[in-house]
């Protein structure tokens, strides 16, 4: 897991970064429909799962973007990750409570999709163990599969030093001939601007509308 100290004296967001983690810190979220149409037809042409395919999407944007990568480290200095894996949740339908799992990134779809299996096969029945993280190159996914939203935010008691991005992505739903995807998209604004979420989200629908095995 490399880490990548920012020489803040010669970056460029040094102003915007300081402005909203020391004088006026700020976080924000955006509530999206992403057009998963493509990706859900592709899906079932081809028999697989649809979470751990979004789950490599997300996986996919937050790796080619070093917005969605930054961090502190233990020091508090600001820097970013090489690479980001996705931290999400097991839902156990017989105790209504979940666990945390997190799965190794890797830009080959079928190999991600095998550390997902072997990770699923592991712990998607132990309601008492999360997988033991080995690093803090990590992002939040989480999936609430039985509603729609329009509008999804979090409220984080020690938000305002925590830098990694949070997805939730709520139940698709069809809307004439599309299948619509809700996903909500929260960040710090001392390292993601509208910009960087924007950018995200287009690259994500690009993704999703182009995704092919």
């Amino acid at each position: 897991m490399g880490f990548n100290i920012i020489k803040q004296n010669e970056w460029n967001r040094k102003n915007t970064y300081n402005e909203f983690f020391n004088n006026s810190p700020c976080t924000y979220s955006m509530t999206v429909n992403i057009d998963i149409t493509s990706l859900y037809k592709t899906a079932r042409c081809h028999n697989l799962k649809l979470f751990p395919t979004i789950l490599f999407g997300l996986s996919h944007i937050v790796n080619s973007e070093r917005a969605f990568r930054m961090d502190l480290d233990g020091n508090g200095q600001l820097g970013y990750y090489d690479v980001s894996n996705p931290y999400y949740t097991i839902f156990h339908n017989e105790t209504e409570t979940f666990t945390n799992v997190w799965t190794e990134y890797t830009p080959d779809y079928i190999a991600f999709i095998e550390n997902y299996n072997q990770d699923m096969l592991k712990y998607k029945n132990d309601c008492i163990n999360s997988k033991t993280t080995l690093g803090t190159n990590l992002f939040n996914v989480s999936c609430i599969p039985w509603t729609s939203f329009t509008g999804f935010n979090l409220n984080l008691q020690k938000g305002y030093d925590y830098f990694p991005p949070i997805f939730t992505i709520g139940k698709f739903y069809k809307e004439g001939k599309k299948y619509i995807l809700p996903l909500a998209v929260q960040v710090h604004h001392a390292v993601c601007d509208g910009f960087h979420t924007a950018k995200f989200v287009n690259e994500f629908q690009k993704w999703a509308t182009t995704f092919g095995i």
